[in-house]
């Protein structure tokens, strides 16, 4: 087969040819740009941190983390915390300082006996009243004036009254009769008696308003406008057989009143037997009533002790059992 035969290049296959040329360079030109917009990404992707600092800005402060936020906060709380310890641990000592303090105190003032320390309250004062009179009479000047000179004329009056009853007292100390011994008890408690005599007043005038209204009591005026209550059927004043008064009804406080002095009674007996049998060497139990009937019983168990010994120990044994 023989070649193509050669053609002959005129000036218009010239120019198509050079524009086929230009078009193909063009096309050429468009792919490189096209490969090249495809290989940016990969470019960013395969160097992250080399790109980096080229798009962020100038560099600042990096920012605190949050530990290091709470680092100050729990050193400002463990201080808060110390100061509050400390603040504990003084108000404790000083606590415990003064409950010692007051220890201390209640432990010397229960040590001390009160009769001990009136004792020498007493002892003290007629020291002293003893001195001044030695000092007055060495004086040449009268001790009874000196010492009134401090007091009233009312004052001076009741004091030697009181001193005279006293001295009668010390005289008449020694038992006579039931009835007198039941009188100065009768007076002891009067003196521990504090009435209410408003209360009293109002209860009578509430009476005497309820009985002249039923009819039984009548109001007279007298010339000298005083005003006296006159019973008509022998009602209103208490007599011999008067029952009126079981229908008292005393308040809480007389009740509590009454039962104090009740308490207070017997509390002043068990103290006084107490000490009775501690100044006789007595620890057992009290089988007298009083100091006639212990020196009888004495007597009888000097004599009948060595018979009733068994009998005795018998009686303890039962009542054991």
């Amino acid at each position: 087969m023989a070649p193509p035969a050669k053609k002959r290049r005129t000036r218009g296959n010239a120019a198509a040819i050079a524009a086929e040329q230009a078009q193909e360079e063009s096309r050429v030109e468009e792919s490189k740009v096209e490969e090249s917009k495809a290989e940016e990404p990969k470019v960013e992707e395969s160097n992250p941190e080399e790109s980096q600092p080229v798009e962020t800005a100038p560099e600042t402060a990096p920012e605190p983390t949050v530990e290091a936020k709470e680092e100050p906060d729990a050193a400002a709380k463990a201080q808060d915390r110390m100061a509050r310890f400390k603040a504990l641990q003084a108000r404790a000592k000083k606590s415990s300082e003064t409950n010692f303090k007051e220890a201390t105190l209640e432990s010397q003032r229960l040590s001390t006996n009160p009769s001990e320390l009136t004792a020498l309250h007493r002892r003290h004062a007629i020291a002293s009243h003893k001195l001044l009179k030695a000092d007055t009479e060495e004086a040449g000047e009268d001790f009874e004036r000196k010492r009134a000179w401090d007091w009233t004329v009312d004052e001076s009056e009741k004091w030697d009254k009181r001193m005279k009853k006293k001295g009668t007292h010390r005289d008449n100390n020694a038992f006579q009769d039931y009835h007198q011994e039941a009188n100065k008890s009768y007076k002891r408690q009067l003196r521990n008696v504090n009435p209410d005599l408003e209360k009293y007043e109002k209860q009578k005038m509430a009476a005497i308003e309820k009985a002249a209204a039923s009819g039984g009591l009548d109001i007279v005026e007298t010339e000298d406008g005083e005003l006296i209550a006159v019973d008509k059927d022998g009602s209103f004043y208490s007599t011999a057989d008067t029952t009126s008064f079981t229908q008292n009804k005393p308040d809480k406080e007389a009740i509590d009143r009454l039962v104090k002095d009740l308490q207070r009674a017997e509390d002043v007996r068990l103290k006084k037997r107490k000490e009775r049998m501690a100044q006789n060497g007595e620890d057992g139990d009290v089988t007298y009533i009083n100091e006639k009937n212990k020196q009888f019983n004495q007597k009888l168990s000097r004599f009948y002790n060595k018979y009733t010994a068994e009998i005795r120990d018998s009686f303890e044994r039962g009542t054991m059992i």
